[in-house]
């Protein structure tokens, strides 16, 4: 963890542009209502220190009309006006409940604008592909579990600023409300022949001084417990959530067990360090409770000697000892805030981290340069790829593919041919040269196709709303791919990547294509899950279906490779591969 001034620097940036935002009017309102209600609650408090001075006055002086003016709607005379505590606990609970109100209505207005904010910024310039490459090197601080980041430490972020945000006001306007009134009910105190004036100001801001150091001595280490404690329960979340997208996977494999000793590992990680957080709240607990429990008593040992000495009544000393609680509980704000303190501090490290990936991911140079202009042909000029490592994957090539042809793209696995797929797509940022794209559209589709959540009609449509296609295009088209038995489930929302096989999703990815017609068409192995009699089949119907279509196949079967009017090889060498012709 960094020192203070750069932690809070960091907090100011992520809380800022929001008030500076499009919503800057509306937020900034909601804020000044709140804070305003804030400062009137305080208000109350302040008005309820005179009533309780009062009210106990008129015990202590068996006056019963005093009494129930007090506890009813007020006493008012010559001698100044006294709301009655039932007038001031109404307010007090109206402005309460309109409080948390507004603060809940601001919380999720903030919590949805920096969502919406991230999440751009996230999926821009294809940020979260450059920072998954990363992942797992040691640059790649804040690039884990960024669905966590997104959907808790923002929520957990607009919570605690505003909540500590407000109570650190509260606390503030408190004690320079009451610390007046200490001083003045207090009086002076002779020690070793020195008058001290207020003295009770003087040993409650002591008693808080020496709260605050304590505990943060004893709570220091939770900032960094519980920075690993969202990690750890985000890893293993995610662990289960992998589960669930693999059950088929696990099953036919039989490894149930592994993937329970797997599990487990992750949450003994999240047992282990939450251990290590309850040893440290039990101290800061067992401290503060202590804390507590003394300044109860505390303030009434300060103010008995004045009290029995007949300087002050009984409604001055509950008044004094009051006073002392407000100004003593305003200053150990931070004595009993320290675990929220910690685990906000945790949640403005991640994100911070979180957003500096990002920024880093999108300011990246390409190191494969994608030009516009390709002149009816993807052109290779130069190009060179590597692995994350360094190691060199493609050596320097030059080549073009010209618009109308079909080609065929083969060699070893593990040669680099998805790579290459890739560094036409924009996504391989590591190797050097430029390629030329020709105008018009591209569509890649992997071996494995992405199957969004929802119904089967966004399914068939991806990466184009699904609004954008009739009912009678999908169909037909589901007819065509070898779907039909689908064709009346366009609209159920059921888990398609687990409930369709392999082979059905490669058909889904075809539809795919034939609904968006691209001009280039990529296929990494789209049909490897076929047979070969279906996947001539879905090849004839491309060629029928998108004469205009340019085709290029990653391809192991020489069955498939036949059906392109060019091959080429892609041929591992210490250097880097070569693209050759067949």
């Amino acid at each position: 963890m960094r020192g203070l001034g750069p932690f809070l620097r960091d907090a100011w940036r992520l809380a800022l542009p929001y008030f500076r935002s499009e919503q800057r009017w509306s937020a900034r309102g909601l804020l000044a209502a709140i804070v305003s209600l804030n400062l009137l609650l305080v208000a109350i408090n302040v008005q309820l220190s005179y009533w309780n001075r009062a009210f106990y006055d008129a015990l202590q002086a068996k006056d019963l009309e005093s009494f129930w003016e007090l506890l009813l709607l007020g006493r008012y005379n010559d001698k100044g006006v006294t709301p009655g505590f039932c007038l001031l606990a109404g307010l007090f609970i109206v402005i309460a409940i309109y409080r948390t109100y507004l603060s809940q209505w601001l919380r999720i207005r903030w919590r949805g604008w920096m969502t919406e904010r991230l999440l751009t910024d996230w999926l821009s310039e294809r940020a979260y592909w450059h920072i998954a490459l990363s992942a797992g090197s040691a640059s790649a601080h804040g690039t884990d579990n960024p669905d966590q980041r997104i959907a808790d430490d923002l929520r957990d972020f607009a919570d605690d600023t505003l909540s500590l945000g407000l109570g650190l006001l509260s606390s503030t306007v408190t004690l320079f409300s009451f610390i007046t009134i200490l001083w003045t009910l207090s009086g002076p105190v002779t020690l070793l022949g020195i008058t001290v004036p207020g003295y009770m100001v003087w040993v409650a801001l002591l008693y808080a001084a020496a709260g605050t150091a304590l505990s943060h001595m004893i709570g220091r280490p939770l900032a960094v417990l519980n920075f690993r404690q969202q990690k750890v329960e985000a890893d293993f979340r995610f662990g289960l959530a992998r589960m669930r997208e693999n059950l088929e996977g696990i099953a036919l494999y039989g490894g149930e067990a592994q993937e329970r000793q797997a599990a487990n590992g992750r949450f003994s990680a999240v047992v282990k360090n939450w251990r290590q957080i309850m040893d440290r709240t039990k101290m800061l607990n067992a401290f503060t409770s202590g804390f507590d429990q003394i300044a109860v008593i505390f303030p009434l040992i300060v103010a008995a000697p004045r009290y029995f000495a007949g300087e002050i009544a009984l409604g001055g000393m509950t008044q004094t000892t009051g006073a002392f609680r407000s100004v003593e509980n305003a200053m150990a704000f931070f004595v009993h805030a320290y675990s929220s303190i910690a685990s906000w501090r945790a949640t403005v490290e991640r994100l911070t981290a979180f957003r500096t990936a990002i920024d880093a991911a999108r300011a990246a140079p390409p190191g494969v340069h994608i030009a516009a202009g390709g002149h009816g042909e993807y052109r290779l000029d130069g190009l060179s790829l590597a692995l994350p490592d360094g190691r060199p994957l493609l050596g320097t090539q030059s080549l073009a593919l010209k618009s109308g042809e079909w080609v065929a793209l083969g060699g070893r696995s593990g040669a680099g041919k998805s790579t290459i797929f890739r560094a036409f797509a924009g996504l391989w940022p590591f190797g050097g040269g430029s390629i030329a794209k020709p105008p018009g559209s591209s569509l890649f589709l992997p071996q494995r196709p992405y199957i969004p959540l929802g119904t089967l009609r966004r399914a068939i449509a991806y990466p184009a709303d699904a609004s954008d296609y009739s009912d009678a295009e999908l169909r037909e088209t589901l007819d065509a791919v070898g779907l039909g038995h689908l064709r009346d489930a366009l609209d159920q929302d059921e888990p398609w990547a687990q409930r369709l096989s392999g082979g059905e999703l490669q058909r889904l990815a075809v539809a795919r294509a034939l609904l968006a017609r691209p001009d280039w068409l990529f296929l990494d192995e789209a049909t490897a899950s076929l047979d070969p009699q279906s996947e001539a089949e879905l090849y004839a119907l491309i060629r029928a279906r998108l004469p205009g279509t340019t085709v290029i196949s990653i391809a192991h079967r020489p069955s498939v490779a036949e059906l392109h009017d060019r091959r080429l090889v892609l041929q591992a060498e210490p250097g880097g591969g070569s693209l050759r012709p067949a």
